[in-house]
């Protein structure tokens, strides 16, 4: 008999801009065998923010004493995790055992809770909008569970026609990222974990290549990629070229900065903020195996729901 997962909603960023959407939320959660129970309240809203910042520390502390969850999904990224950061209880969100769930500004809560309490978390959907919307992603859905189901969870894509061939490899590491301007704020404070021989996924929105490319050359210039044995490039769409470019686009910056760095980097991720997109177990271990046309990534050691939920 299948038991009822105990799903903690928090808003550690931004609001939710639709009411309607949030109750098809809760509802598809529900039909999906969880309890609900969310700590965002809609009338609580406080300028840009699901709620003031001591209730939206409140909210992650309460849920994750929360005896009844399980599992901690944010309501939505946009900004306001880096004002938490120092006021966080660590400890208290390590040793809980949730699975916290996120992306985008949530990446800084994976990196936090890498870095101070050596726990995996999880960079996947969120309530607004992977499950708020109108029509969910099967495709999301299904690497969404697949991975918090079982102890082990295997990602396999093509390239579309047309894109840079990815280098031939075979490496194994510590996964973990996320947003990449989210990352690079992160450089020089103690919430980003100095990770060695990893496997780093970054993703971003609304960059131009050159932004992306500055950002990359701040982790190249602060020591960061040097260490990893790989950069797996996520999605990076919504951007603007211009005449003013003059031939600079996304694939010429790939083709410089593959020239410039001594590591991998591999395209072809589907992460980010698209409507369909893979589930990643922050501090899991990874095995990567790309080819001229795809990449493969078996993730393994990271926590998962229990058997029967």
């Amino acid at each position: 008999m299948t038991s009822a997962i105990g799903v903690a909603i928090v808003s550690p960023g931004g609001y939710a801009p639709d009411e309607a959407g949030l109750q098809r939320a809760f509802e598809r959660l529900a039909a999906q065998g969880c309890k609900v129970r969310s700590y965002y309240q809609h009338a609580g809203r406080h300028q840009r923010f699901g709620a003031t910042d001591d209730e939206r520390v409140a909210q992650l502390h309460d849920a994750a004493r929360d005896p009844d969850v399980q599992l901690v999904i944010a309501l939505r990224g946009g900004y306001g995790m880096s004002r938490l950061l120092p006021r966080l209880d660590f400890e208290l969100l390590a040793a809980s055992g949730k699975l916290f769930v996120g992306h985008s500004d949530i990446t800084a809560l994976h990196m936090a809770l890498l870095a101070k309490g050596r726990a995996i978390s999880y960079a996947g959907p969120m309530i607004c909008d992977d499950f708020s919307r109108e029509e969910v992603s099967d495709f999301t859905m299904r690497h969404f569970w697949g991975c918090l189901r079982h102890p082990a969870h295997v990602i396999g894509t093509a390239l579309p026609d047309g894109a840079p061939d990815n280098p031939v490899l075979d490496c194994e590491g510590l996964l973990w990222g996320g947003n990449l301007s989210m990352l690079v704020h992160l450089v020089g404070t103690p919430y980003l974990p100095a990770i060695e021989d990893g496997i780093l996924f970054v993703e971003d929105v609304n960059e131009h290549p050159y932004r992306v490319e500055r950002m990359l050359l701040q982790l190249l210039h602060g020591g960061v990629l040097p260490r990893q044995k790989a950069l797996v490039l996520g999605d990076f769409s919504n951007y603007r070229l211009s005449d003013y470019d003059n031939g600079y686009d996304f694939n010429t910056m790939l083709a410089w900065l593959r020239r410039e760095l001594q590591i991998p980097v591999v395209t072809g991720l589907p992460f980010g903020h698209i409507r369909d997109k893979v589930t990643l177990p922050v501090g899991g271990i990874a095995r990567l195996r790309t080819d001229a046309r795809g990449l493969r990534l078996e993730m393994r050691a990271y926590p998962s729901l229990p058997a029967g939920a």
